[in-house]
């Protein structure tokens, strides 16, 4: 028998909390399994663990442990405390060569912490995005700050993020340009053209001609008299529209549910759901014709199909888009959304060429740089070579230099 097939792999637990860590972890799983040379163990906070599961289903997968986090006042302060007792009890008896986390969650902030005070070495997937504003996103861009400030590993999705981290005095030989995971995840999930499983999805799409268009709006910085701008700007453009079919999945919040409800029922050609399988959700972005979003994941997804964004905030950290020029910034102002995504249903060659350069954010291979860099910190593998500098983000590094 061979040495390596007897010797027991390390483990490295990657941790999620919220459906997006999840999609974007799934990929790196699979890639660290692939190599084998490390043994992924999905990790779930219990922040959000039905919606975690959920996810990883759409790739196979499932959580190796979950945490049972109980909450009484629901404040962050709340969550981050139990998270963070739980995972040190865990880790005190099943330490983690390293542990992965992802983003700027108060889960990612968690896993950081425990992990850093164990002396475990941390990886930042997806770090390095900066809005340069610690009240928008609040409190992700905080969370995110702080995560770098511990990290050993810091994998950058792109050339701007990593060179924030530069800013900000991390070691050029901690910094990886990998891509975003999500990429990876979208495009897998999206071939396999599954049948949605969302009813309403599926009766609204099921042979109709008209044009998709996708709204989201679930950040709390919408919450309350942005949500009822953006909501009447979708009551405009479906007035003004016929050809198109609008679909917005609505953030669970019960008070946010009955906003958009009351905003939207019985308007001809709008469905409203519950949040949707991640196989949905991949599969409605493929057949876009424009999103209209305060989503941070569909920025970064939404181009590998083509599909312009049109970014329902006033500041974004994903700028890499803007430069581009596959998103557009217009906030919430009614007349403002109207008048942009009527340029664009208005004229097809205006709306593709929003996405003729090609998603800056990542090729595809993400998720196997991840996994060799992980390998390469624990000494198991050479150090992967970066994501190559396409002509899109040329262009963005100029746009800020």
């Amino acid at each position: 028998m061979s040495l390596q097939k007897s010797t027991v792999l390390r483990e490295v637990h990657l941790i999620g909390g919220t459906r997006p860590e999840a999609v974007k972890l799934a990929p790196v799983a699979v890639a660290m399994r692939r190599a084998g040379l490390l043994t992924p163990v999905l990790l779930a906070s219990g922040q959000h663990p039905t919606m975690v599961t959920q996810a990883l289903t759409a790739f196979g997968l499932e959580p190796d442990i979950t945490l049972h986090v109980d909450r009484a006042s629901g404040t962050q302060a709340e969550l981050l405390t139990v998270m963070i007792q739980q995972l040190d009890e865990l880790w005190s008896v099943r330490t983690p060569a390293a542990v992965i986390v992802q983003g700027d969650t108060t889960t990612s902030l968690a896993g950081a912490l425990a992990a850093f005070w164990r002396r475990i070495p941390v990886v930042h997937l997806e770090a390095g995005l900066r809005s340069g504003d610690l009240e928008s996103p609040f409190p992700e861009e905080g969370n995110r700050r702080l995560v770098a400030q511990v990290a050993s590993l810091h994998l950058a999705p792109t050339p701007l993020a990593a060179m924030n981290l530069l800013d900000e005095k991390i070691p050029a030989s901690d910094v990886l340009i990998t891509g975003n995971t999500v990429v990876d995840a979208t495009l897998a999930v999206a071939a396999l053209k599954l049948p949605f499983e969302n009813p309403a999805v599926a009766a609204a799409r099921s042979g109709s001609t008209r044009r998709l268009v996708l709204v989201t709006a679930h950040r709390r910085e919408s919450w309350g008299e942005p949500l009822d701008r953006i909501l009447a700007s979708v009551r405009r453009l479906v007035a003004g529209y016929p050809d198109i079919d609008v679909v917005l999945p609505s953030h669970p919040n019960p008070a946010v549910r009955a906003q958009v409800d009351a905003a939207l029922a019985g308007l001809d050609r709008v469905t409203v759901t519950d949040p949707l399988p991640y196989p949905d959700l991949a599969r409605l972005l493929s057949e876009a014709y424009l999103v209209l979003t305060d989503s941070g994941g569909i920025q970064e997804e939404a181009p590998s199909f083509g599909v312009p964004a049109l970014v329902l905030r006033d500041v974004t950290e994903r700028v890499e888009s803007l430069h581009a020029g596959c998103a557009k910034l217009v906030g919430s102002d009614t007349e403002r959304i109207v008048a942009e995504a009527s340029a664009l249903l208005d004229s097809r060659v205006r709306r593709d060429a929003m996405t003729a350069g090609g998603n800056p954010y990542g090729d595809g291979h993400a998720a196997e740089r991840t996994a060799q860099a992980t390998a390469a910190l624990l000494g198991l593998a050479t150090a992967p070579d970066a994501m190559p500098v396409t002509g899109a983000t040329v262009n963005e590094i100029e746009a800020v230099a």
